[in-house]
């Protein structure tokens, strides 16, 4: 089993900035992807951003240029830094650990609102 606990969601106006954490604990293995996808009200859940355990990297276009994925597999923690955000944004950000080899052995953090309004 893996454990992922998201923060820094919350309250931001048009235009700025968030930057959300995802900290994965349990069994993990070296070789994996983690990600962000996201579910607004009355919508399917979206990639948002993945990052693999070697760094390669997938963006939806919705936020290319705009959020920058990233992570730490020291600390098995992946990030989502989030600028020019828009109104259009806002939903709840979930965090993904999906292992390399299996695609069943696949978890999902609790998630983190994310609100983009003035």
């Amino acid at each position: 089993q893996v454990q992922l606990v998201e923060s820094g969601g919350g309250l931001v106006q048009p235009g700025g900035s968030l930057r959300l954490s995802c900290a994965a604990s349990g069994r993990i293995f070296s070789l994996n992807t983690m990600g962000w996808y996201r579910q607004a009200p009355g919508k399917e859940r979206e990639l948002v951003a993945a990052i693999t355990s070697g760094g390669i990297t997938n963006y939806a276009d919705f936020v290319k240029g705009r959020f920058t994925i990233s992570r730490d597999n020291a600390k098995n923690t992946v990030y989502l830094q989030m600028n020019r955000l828009k109104p259009e944004d806002t939903a709840v950000y979930y965090c993904n650990y999906r292992d390399h080899f299996d695609a069943d052995y696949d978890f999902w953090g609790q998630g983190t609102q994310v609100i983009v309004s003035s």
